[in-house]
């Protein structure tokens, strides 16, 4: 693969000293009752880099406020505007100082304070202009692969999926480690079956252990509630079991030693390969563990994903806010109904067209083109689709996040 430079890259200084790819204006809202306001705050910027996320609870827990933290502070958003009703119980105050003491641009428009729904909208509007007349300006700076955090999902995957799109995103995921970035992957109650083949791949016996009790909660979870992750449209497209669902789902990690797993919000420590544990720790209580593709997205962006890799076998029109995603299309028939909304047609290598290498270069150099600044096929089409619910998770272990010495990015 073509070896690229750091002055071929370049990304915008944060005050914590990570880069990102893009310079957005995030209007956030802390509460289902301002979601409205905030989202009509946002339509007034359209084909503008202005973002809406935001968190529907009036009760959130520490899962909620830890991803809007790191959500709010990511490399990617330059300036937030934090929208609140003003009787919601998220600490506003808070998240507004952590962002300030960023360096970045923040205010907070609480609506019961400010006028009601058209003023406060008024108000937003004026605020954001600003915001982004102030951020305009903000600096570039060399950029190394090295310093690019990517993540991978999989939806609506059919009997190509593990096949096409996720070993080739496997095979740019090992790539990219070469060079020294981060890449995440995650799905743990999509692994289930695997957790053995993982353990070989762990960079200690103690990973491998923590690694399988991740697996096995995610096992227990879904036992529990009645269901499992294989869906009737995988079956309608062609998967035949839980099993070699799993195994498509485990191609998207590549071949590359596994250095630690990650909970939503949590940084990974250096570069390298981590697993992301998104199934709630403690007694089962919030239902389904994520309620669509987009949930897992939102946790991938909160452990800094710059990018997401979607591979999809029957089509998927989504992408996010903050962070763009690029879709891999593992079904031909499916490229040319939805050609529009994909980026990489992995099915080229069903009909014998394309290797897995080569679609894997071509995924590796799209990551570097988006991180260039290229609009991803979901982020031209204007997608930016974000969901926050409720989970729980306990702290990490010493043996999850293993003390090594950071991968060396190449030399050109």
């Amino acid at each position: 693969m073509s070896e690229p430079t750091a002055a071929q890259l370049s990304g915008y200084l944060r005050g914590d000293g990570r880069k990102g790819i893009r310079n957005l204006v995030v209007v956030a809202y802390l509460v289902e009752c301002a979601h409205h306001v905030a989202r009509e705050i946002t339509a007034a910027f359209r084909h503008q880099p202005v973002h809406l996320v935001g968190f529907p609870g009036c009760f959130p827990n520490d899962y909620a406020e830890k991803v809007m933290r790191q959500l709010t502070t990511h490399p990617n958003v330059g300036a937030v505007l934090l929208v609140s009703l003003g009787c919601e119980s998220f600490d506003k105050q808070g998240l507004e100082e952590l962002v300030h003491a960023s360096g970045r641009p923040v205010h907070t428009l609480t609506i019961q304070q400010t006028g009601g729904t058209r003023s406060t909208i008024a108000q937003g509007e004026q605020w954001v202009r600003l915001a982004l007349e102030a951020i305009a300006d903000t600096p570039r700076v060399p950029m190394g692969v090295h310093e690019l955090v990517i993540g991978t999902v999989c939806g609506g995957s059919d009997g190509t999926s593990g096949i096409t799109a996720n070993p080739a995103v496997g095979r740019a995921f090992d790539a990219l480690i070469e060079r020294g970035a981060t890449c995440i992957f995650e799905e743990t109650g999509e692994l289930v079956g695997c957790e053995r083949h993982m353990q070989q791949r762990a960079a200690t016996p103690e990973l491998g252990q923590e690694i399988a009790r991740c697996v096995a909660k995610a096992a227990r979870y879904y036992t529990v509630l009645g269901h499992g992750s294989f869906a009737p449209g995988n079956a309608d497209g062609g998967l035949t079991t839980q099993e070699e669902k799993s195994l498509g789902a485990y191609a998207k990690s590549g071949a590359s030693v596994i250095q630690g797993i990650l909970k939503p919000g949590d940084l990974a420590p250096t570069g390298g390969l981590y697993l992301l544990d998104m199934v709630p720790d403690g007694e089962v209580r919030f239902g389904f563990p994520n309620i669509s593709d987009n949930a897992e997205i939102v946790e991938l962006i909160s452990c800094g994903a710059h990018l997401t890799l979607f591979t999809t076998g029957r089509g998927s029109v989504v992408g996010s806010a903050i962070s763009p995603v690029i879709k891999v299309c593992a079904n031909p028939d499916t490229y040319e109904r939805l050609a529009d909304d994909m980026d990489v047609n992995a099915g080229r290598i069903l009909r014998a067209e394309a290797t897995l290498d080569e679609v894997g270069e071509k995924i590796f150099d799209l990551v570097l083109r988006v991180a260039r600044g290229e609009p991803s096929q979901s982020e031209g089409l204007g997608h930016q689709e974000f969901i926050l619910t409720y989970k729980s998770f306990t702290a990490k272990g010493p043996a999850c996040l293993p003390i090594r010495i950071p991968i060396q990015p190449q030399t050109a």
